[in-house]
């Protein structure tokens, strides 16, 4: 199943979730990434819950982890300096690290990467700053990603992809993220293995509501 790793619909963005998956089902993906939704259904598209943490003090991130860490949602942290990310990564309970391309070059490296392979840990692959951003801006994203791509060619952590869509205007189809990922030098194959990822995150998988 193709699921977008993060979405932002109203009130974080000014799309509803149900308009959000619609549109998500119509460009070809099974499911997509909510933070603080209800586990659901539209029209076949799964809406999965997560938890977003963005503490950078180790302590409070781990007692929201204890909290939140209940298998009904995927938990994601913010990543953060080198070390903090090594602790994350060592940490049980969580599914997924974001944010990478916003922090010190060398904040996730081999041993981080190491990390995420041995512990099942996603890195998301945030694709908003290729979309919106221009210039140096820009460059500097797709630099990180194409750092992150090497350390995954040698360590082969799992991979998200996510759209952080706020509005239906924003989700791309799993054909144009394949284009897009080509920028850093992802191929097809691995892009479609990371679309699917997600789905093998929450094991085993959470019953699903069917919303009317």
């Amino acid at each position: 199943m193709d699921t977008d790793a993060c979405t932002h619909p109203y009130p974080a963005g000014n799309s509803s979730v149900r308009r959000m998956a619609i549109d998500a089902g119509a460009l070809g993906f099974g499911g997509i990434v909510i933070p603080g939704a209800r586990p659901g259904e539209y029209h076949g598209v799964r809406i999965i819950p997560a938890i977003i943490i963005s503490e950078t003090d180790i302590r409070k991130v781990t007692g929201q982890i204890r909290k939140g860490g209940n298998g009904g949602a995927l938990l994601l942290v913010d990543a953060g300096e080198n070390g903090f990310n090594r602790a994350i990564l060592a940490q049980k309970g969580v599914h997924g690290i974001r944010r990478v391309h916003r922090t010190p070059k060398n904040a996730f490296d081999h041993v981080a990467a190491r990390l995420a392979a041995e512990n099942g840990i996603a890195v998301d692959i945030d694709l908003s700053p290729l979309l919106q951003e221009k210039g140096i801006v820009r460059q500097k994203v797709l630099s990180r990603y194409n750092d992150l791509m090497r350390l995954y060619s040698r360590y082969h952590f799992p991979l998200t992809i996510s759209s952080n869509a706020c509005s239906v205007l924003d989700l791309r189809s799993p054909d144009e993220i394949c284009l897009i990922c080509t920028l850093f030098g992802m191929d097809e194959e691995d892009t479609g293995r990371a679309l699917q990822t997600v789905g093998t995150l929450l094991s085993p998988a959470d019953p699903v509501t069917v919303v009317p």
